[in-house]
């Protein structure tokens, strides 16, 4: 054998025993998350150390994270359902990736060069809220993906949804409904009404722009929007069919 032949073979072995250890590190990591609340996320320290780009002003001067942890059963149920209903009506079919709706996106995207429209699915933002970095690249896109399929397989649907609830950001520095609840109406997340969910829901896909605390037509509208959501699903019983996972 050729010394060329063993540096290659010992280059392989090498590669694939980093590799072998990055997949069981990952594995790893998603597991603690099945039971323990995450302390941070990337995104709360990005936000912690830099205020975001563009003309927003935030209703805190100082840069501390607003982030509390709750159960699902420390929620009122129209928590859930508004999130469901405003993002991702196919959660309980789908099995981390909704592919109608990712089509669906893929073509109007085509004909709109000036705003993209996202097809995630709660469980893809889990993932990238949770385990990832912000930004746009094929790298990232792949890596949700990934932790995507592992949280399908090692998470149940009432977990992925118990964690989209807790680390969604909510504003400037404020994740998760009781920081947001607190922040906005002044009451736990066990008490908000249909509306103020739906409103909290309906924020999400920008919730630097849409603000809960003086929401606009555009963000009303969106609210009115979930809330006929949250009837098409069948109200709270639908939440009963996550608490059952």
């Amino acid at each position: 054998m050729t010394e060329f032949s063993k540096k290659w073979r010992q280059a392989v072995r090498i590669g694939l025993q980093v590799v072998a250890s990055v997949l069981l590190t990952t594995v790893v990591w998603v597991l603690l998350y099945r039971w323990v609340a995450p302390p941070a996320t990337w995104l709360m320290l990005e936000r912690r150390a830099h205020r975001p780009e563009g003309s927003y002003q935030g209703l805190v001067d100082e840069r501390n994270i607003r982030y509390s942890f709750v159960s699902m059963e420390e929620v009122s149920p129209q928590v859930p359902l508004a999130l469901v209903a405003a993002e991702d009506q196919r959660f309980l079919q789908h099995h981390g990736f909704d592919v109608d709706a990712i089509a669906k996106a893929a073509k109007r995207n085509r004909g709109n060069g000036t705003r993209l429209v996202g097809g995630s699915t709660i469980s893809q933002q889990v993932a990238k809220n949770v385990f990832l970095w912000n930004g746009r690249s094929y790298l990232r896109k792949g890596a949700e993906a990934y932790f995507t399929v592992l949280i399908e397989l090692l998470w149940n649907k009432r977990r992925i949804l118990e964690m989209y609830l807790n680390v969604a950001e909510m504003g400037d520095c404020t994740f998760g409904v009781e920081a947001a609840a607190q922040r906005y109406f002044h009451k736990p997340a066990a008490s908000l009404s249909k509306a103020e969910a739906a409103l909290l829901a309906g924020i999400l896909p920008n919730p630097l722009r849409f603000r809960a605390s003086s929401p606009g037509p555009a963000a009303r509208a969106k609210q009115y929007r979930v809330m006929r959501n949250m009837t098409r699903l069948g109200g709270t019983r639908f939440v009963q069919q996550v608490l059952e996972e």
